[in-house]
C-alpha cells in the first residue's frame, strides 16, 4: 500500500478535523499514513509556510475554515499542485443551510465557546481524574458513573473518554484479596458498570505492562489460574449486585464508552417518562 501524506487544516483547534480524520482511516487496514497537522490557520503568511511543506510531501489536503479569503487561497494552490483540497463540513453545513432556512455563522472555533457545556465537562475530567483507581470513595455518590473490573480491564481510558463527554466517572479495581470499600455497594445515583475481558487477553496485556516497566513476567500478576480466578470473582460480583457487565474484549474505548451511554440513557428514561406522566414503551 503507497504513503499518503495527510495534510490537515483548520482555523482553529483542529480537533473536529482530528476525529473526522480518524474515523475515515479506520475503515483502512493498515493505511500508511503519515498526519500533518496544521491548527489554528488565521493568515497568508501562515498559509503560505504550511503550502511549502505540502508542495514538500504532497498527497490529500483535509480544510475546515471558515474564512472565504484563506480558504480560496488553499484550494488555488493545491489546484494548481494538482492535489485533492477536501472541505470536511461542507456538505453537512449545506444541508443545515437549506433545512434551517438560515446561513452558518462564519465564525472559526464556535463550537469551542466558553458557556456551560464547556465548564461541566472541565468539572467532570477534574472529578475522573481525582477519583482514579479507587481514589475518594467518600464522593462516589456524586459520580455519573462508577466503573468496577479488575486491573487492566480498560477502566481509567473509558473514565477519561467519558469525563470528556461531561461525565463524572469514578472507578475501583477489583481485587480479591483486598475488597472494595462498602459504600461501592450502597450507591443510589451512580450508575455502577462492571467491565471484563477475557482472560488470556487480559494475560496479554498485563505482560505487555510488565515488559513496559521492565518487571519480570513470571508474576501471579499473569498467572493463568490466578487471572482466570481473578475474572470469575469480579463476574460474580458483579451478578451478585445486580449491575450491568460489559465484556471489552474486543471492544474499543470508544465502543466501551458508547455502551455505558446507552446503559444510563435506558436506566434515566423511565425517570423522564414519568416525570411527563408517560409509560414507558
Amino acid at each position: 500500500m503507497p504513503r499518503l501524506h495527510l495534510h490537515l487544516l483548520s482555523d482553529s483547534t483542529g480537533e473536529t478535523l482530528e476525529m473526522i480524520a480518524k474515523a475515515a482511516l479506520s475503515q483502512f487496514d493498515d493505511a500508511d499514513v503519515i498526519r500533518h497537522f496544521w491548527p489554528m490557520v488565521r493568515s497568508q503568511q501562515h498559509l503560505d509556510r504550511i503550502l511549502a511543506d505540502i508542495a514538500a510531501n504532497p498527497g490529500l489536503v483535509l480544510f475546515t475554515m471558515v474564512s472565504h479569503e484563506i480558504r480560496g487561497l488553499l484550494e488555488d494552490r493545491c489546484r494548481a499542485m494538482g492535489l485533492p483540497a477536501v472541505p470536511a463540513l461542507d456538505a453537512v453545513l449545506g444541508a443545515l443551510e437549506d433545512m434551517l432556512g438560515q446561513q452558518a455563522k462564519a465564525r472559526p472555533g464556535r463550537q469551542h465557546a466558553l458557556d456551560a457545556a464547556y465548564f461541566a465537562r472541565v468539572e467532570a475530567i477534574q472529578f475522573t481524574i481525582a477519583h482514579d483507581d479507587g481514589v475518594a470513595w467518600e464522593d462516589w455518590e456524586q459520580a455519573d458513573i462508577v466503573l468496577a473490573g479488575v486491573s487492566r480491564s480498560s477502566k481509567t481510558p473509558t473514565s477519561i473518554y467519558l469525563a470528556n463527554r461531561g461525565y463524572k466517572v469514578a472507578n475501583i479495581p477489583i481485587v480479591v484479596e483486598s475488597p472494595p470499600p462498602s459504600a461501592l455497594y450502597g450507591l443510589r445515583s451512580p450508575l455502577v458498570v462492571g467491565l471484563t475481558t477475557a482472560p488470556e487477553r487480559l494475560i496479554q496485556v498485563r505482560r505487555n505492562r510488565l515488559l513496559t516497566l521492565n518487571q519480570a513476567p513470571d508474576t501471579a500478576y499473569v498467572d493463568v489460574t490466578h487471572v482466570n480466578s481473578e475474572v470469575q470473582f469480579a463476574r460474580r460480583m458483579f451478578a451478585d449486585n445486580g449491575w450491568p457487565v460489559i465484556d471489552v474484549t474486543r471492544r474499543s474505548i470508544e465502543e466501551t464508552a458508547a455502551a455505558i451511554i446507552n446503559l444510563l440513557k435506558e436506566r434515566e428514561a423511565p425517570v423522564a417518562n414519568k416525570s411527563l406522566g408517560t409509560k414507558p414503551v
